[in-house]
């Protein structure tokens, strides 16, 4: 799995999450993911798959996410602005430093056993 560091000046800098971010207006989730992976790493989707969706509360905001597995990409993916980013894997990420909101989706991975033979959803 690829997690990207979250950078200075962002809220909880430092900390560890799967890329992605916010939805503009009249954009779809997956045209979001799409257009945010290509600006945070240079990577085009071929391909991806919903996954779940996480509403969690910090203390000062409410997220609500909804998260894909991306099956296929075209490129090599690299930190474009500046974010540090590591792969990792599954057994990994709960002492990888991972985002409090981003929890639920290592809880949902290990559930579900080897993300690449996940069965697919329709």
């Amino acid at each position: 799995m690829l997690i990207a560091q979250r950078s200075e000046g962002k809220h909880m800098a430092g900390g560890w999450e799967f890329p992605g971010g916010k939805l503009q207006a009249g954009e779809s989730a997956e045209d979001a993911l799409v257009r945010e992976l290509r600006e945070e790493l240079g990577v085009e989707i071929s391909e991806l798959e919903r996954f779940i969706t996480i509403d969690h509360e910090y203390s000062d905001r409410r997220v609500v996410m909804q998260t894909f597995l991306v099956r296929r990409c075209i490129g090599e993916p690299h930190g474009r602005e500046g974010q540090a980013i590591r792969w990792c894997a599954v057994g990994e990420l709960a002492g990888a430093g991972i985002l409090p909101a981003d929890m639920p989706i290592i809880a949902a991975l290990t559930a579900a056993g080897d993300p690449l033979q996940l069965t697919r959803r329709s």
